[in-house]
């Protein structure tokens, strides 16, 4: 029999499938990708508005920390209740999100939630002691969350409805909920007067002390629960896939219901932090667009709550520290929303990277008969 020998040419770039990534290999890559991004943000910052490479990102750090080194811890608080907030939002929807139910409604549910909590301060304050007031005014957000969060898993379950689009459209409900609220109880004039009574109490000096802990809590509690609980693993498995779950008796109707009541109700603590412990008063933009930047968080911490308290400070840190330099610049206030897609942008491309290795292309020869 004769045989042919002829060469065979391979695609340019070949595009494969890593097995064999270790896990700190991967995060290597990540946090390259934050080094560019950051390091990026300072390149055209400085050709922005011509100040000095390093002293951008002084700008950044005082903007952000203020003067720490100083004794003065104010601004260093802000930015630690800016992030439990982002981080109580991003631990809402991990949980939804683990399971592959796409919750985008965790701006409405936090705006209940705060709805919920203004309307019992409003409405009991000066008529019952702030000893009843203050749980009641928690219970009530937390109830309001896991009923805003339950309604699309009852749709999903029982109609297969689409859970993305069912929620945004209840944060558009949220919203005009809201908006008619502050309308008929500010008079038409669209504020609500801060409201004292009913407020979480200060510990010490430090308005925002209770409020980062209570999101500590909720980390560790969520961290235990999603990785040692026996709803974590179903929620897990659910996630993996629901024929697998039915199959070993996971009741996936029941599991969609129990964490979306979980999700709106962590989304609910959210609201009553933002109304009942740091504005004392409620508007359509109090939760200002978080619920979706949590989004980001959840997924970029890969629903690690140790992971995405980082991510929440990454991201909270660029935001005001990018704000800082566009007003010390004259810079349109969008640089800074510009600032942190640019670090997401990157840590979204290097999944690429840690999934798949990219190999050059090699000639070889092919016999064929």
């Amino acid at each position: 029999m004769s045989q042919k020998i002829k060469k065979h040419h391979e695609p340019l770039i070949h595009i494969v499938k890593r097995d064999d990534l270790l896990g700190w290999q991967a995060w290597g890559i990540r946090l390259a990708a934050i080094a560019v991004g950051v390091l990026l943000i300072g390149v055209i910052s400085s050709l922005l508005t011509g100040e000095n490479f390093f002293k951008v990102y002084d700008i950044m750090f005082s903007g952000v920390f203020g003067r720490i080194f100083e004794g003065k811890t104010s601004m260093l608080w802000k930015y630690l209740q800016d992030t439990a907030i982002l981080l109580c939002l991003g631990l809402a929807v991990a949980p939804a999100f683990k399971m592959k139910f796409w919750n985008c409604g965790a701006e409405g549910q936090a705006l209940v939630g705060g709805l919920a909590a203004m309307f019992c301060m409003i409405t009991f304050g000066g008529k019952i002691s702030e000893f009843l007031l203050v749980p009641i005014v928690i219970a009530a957000s937390i109830l309001a969350g896991a009923i805003w969060g339950v309604i699309p898993a009852i749709f999903k379950a029982k109609w297969n409805t689409n859970e993305t689009l069912f929620t945004l459209m209840m944060n558009y409900m949220a919203t005009q909920l809201i908006a008619y609220y502050v309308y008929i109880v500010g008079g038409g004039s669209n504020v609500i007067t801060p409201v004292s009574t009913g407020a979480l109490p200060v510990i010490g000096n430090l308005q925002y002390l209770l409020n980062v802990l209570i999101v500590a809590a909720l980390t560790v509690a969520m961290y235990v629960f999603l990785r040692y609980s026996k709803q974590g693993y179903e929620i897990a498995v659910v996630g993996e896939s629901q024929n697998t779950a039915r199959y070993i008796g996971i009741n996936v109707k029941k599991v969609f219901l129990r964490t979306m009541m979980l999700s709106g109700a962590v989304c609910g603590v959210a609201g009553m932090l933002l109304v009942a412990g740091t504005d004392h008063s409620i508007n359509t933009n109090t939760v200002g667009g978080q619920g979706f930047t949590a989004i980001m968080v959840a997924w970029l911490g890969k629903f690690n709550p140790f992971v995405m308290a980082l991510m929440s400070g990454l991201i909270i840190f660029l935001r005001t520290g990018a704000a800082k330099v566009a007003d010390s610049n004259f810079l349109n206030s969008s640089f800074a929303d510009i600032s942190v897609g640019i670090v997401i942008l990157l840590l979204v491309g290097c999944e690429f990277f840690v999934q798949y290795s990219v190999r050059l292309r090699r000639a070889k020869k092919e016999v064929e008969a």
